[in-house]
């Protein structure tokens, strides 16, 4: 590669033209200094003013679909990129359907690499299709740009920090057999005590009273009555239900995971969220796990918001290997903060002694629980009014058998 020392001969063979009078040597010394400070040039400017962006078809996708991933290449400047060489990092776990990987030193990471050229003000496009196999967060990028001059003399190289995401879903099946302890377990019902009122279901007006919050009056009604008038609301009751996932497939974290357990585990909680979901109930998940990159615990609190699933399948995506706590400690932690008439379902692939008096102790403090496990052995001891109910993979479904565990 060129440098300095071919400078600083290319000079000292100029002098010495000038000193023997040797019009040869001093005309190839200065075309060599001429060619030098031109790619020189051209080199400085070569990564100037490109950019380099991606852009996803979807930014979220379940299990088997395949997303378009273009790759926008522009340079915007006057100057012609010779050649650019770009290694963009690419997750392994999704399925790169055309084109090669190059392998790098980061786990699970591979580098997309692509070499062109650039004409002045030319924006070059390529496209790339995603198949997603396996769920999960990931992230393309960053990018490692290297560009130089046209006589191969210099190079510079360049990193666009960017990163892009694209989440996989987990996988969604029907659910049957799905057993919760209320007598209306989906949908509203109307209460028979008004202890709490519902301010979206307004059923008349009447006379204002000193104990009435100011924000129920009815204006309307005033103006025509000329006296304060206050809503009267239906008293109704609202189902709300908590999926915690346990993250851990072994009895102790130290001995590592079961993959294909775990996976089975977060499609159970996918697929009971998305029935919920549908009969509109409020649902929320709690996972004894972080958001990637970051030191946030998997939590989606129960609402009515129309993207409410969105979010949860969002956190099942982002389920790491590894629990951050155990879910006996997520259960003592969590239940203050939840919503005293919740009902919380435990999704969990093995069923431990620590498990089952955390949730007897919950059950003492009057908690509704649900316990759905997916092995098959004897439980540790017997839990009176627990409902216990066991997953059956049918291939295209889910059926919950409830199990005696009095």
């Amino acid at each position: 590669m060129f440098n300095e020392n071919w400078v600083a001969l290319a000079g000292f063979a100029v002098l010495l033209g000038l000193l023997v009078r040797e019009n040869g040597l001093l005309t190839m010394s200065a075309l060599l200094l001429s060619v030098a400070g031109a790619g020189w040039v051209w080199n400085w400017y070569s990564l100037r003013s490109v950019a380099y962006q991606r852009r996803f078809s979807e930014r979220r996708a379940f299990l088997g679909e395949v997303v378009d991933l273009t790759v926008q290449v522009t340079n915007r400047k006057w100057l012609p990129v010779a050649w650019l060489r770009v290694d963009d990092e690419y997750p392994l776990p999704v399925t790169l359907m055309d084109g090669d990987l190059q392998p790098s030193t980061k786990p699970d990471v591979g580098l997309l690499g692509n070499l062109l050229s650039l004409r002045w003000l030319e924006c070059v496009r390529l496209r790339y299709h995603l198949r997603c196999t396996q769920r999960g967060f990931y992230a393309f990028g960053p990018a490692h740009l290297q560009s130089g001059d046209i006589f191969g003399l210099f190079s510079s190289q360049s990193d666009q920090p960017n990163v892009d995401w694209l989440i996989v879903y987990p996988e969604v099946r029907p659910i049957e057999g799905l057993s919760l302890p209320p007598k209306e377990p989906f949908g509203e019902a109307r209460a028979r005590q008004r202890i709490f009122e519902d301010p979206s279901r307004a059923v008349g007006v009447r006379e204002h009273r000193a104990e009435d919050a100011f924000k129920h009056v009815h204006w309307k009604a005033t103006a025509r009555r000329q006296r304060l008038q206050t809503k009267v609301y239906e008293p109704t009751t609202s189902f709300q239900l908590v999926i915690f996932l346990n993250m851990a497939t072994l009895p102790k974290h130290w001995q590592g995971t079961i993959p294909e357990l775990l996976e089975r585990a977060i499609s159970v909680c996918a697929s009971i969220a998305s029935d919920a979901a549908q009969r509109r109930v409020q649902v929320g998940l709690i996972a004894n796990g972080c958001w990637p990159e970051s030191d946030q615990a998997l939590k989606v609190l129960p609402g009515r918001s129309p993207d409410q699933l969105m979010h949860i399948l969002e956190a099942l995506a982002a389920v790491a290997v590894q629990p951050t706590i155990s879910i006996e400690q997520l259960l003592s932690r969590e239940s203050p903060r939840l919503p005293w008439a919740a009902t919380l379902l435990v999704v969990t692939a093995l069923v431990t002694e620590e498990l089952l008096a955390a949730i007897v102790r919950l059950q003492r403090a009057g908690r509704r629980l649900v316990l759905v496990r997916l092995d098959k052995a004897p439980m540790p001891f017997a839990v009176d009014r627990l409902t216990v109910q066991r997953v059956e993979d049918l291939g295209t479904a889910f059926r919950l058998v409830t199990e005696d565990a009095g």
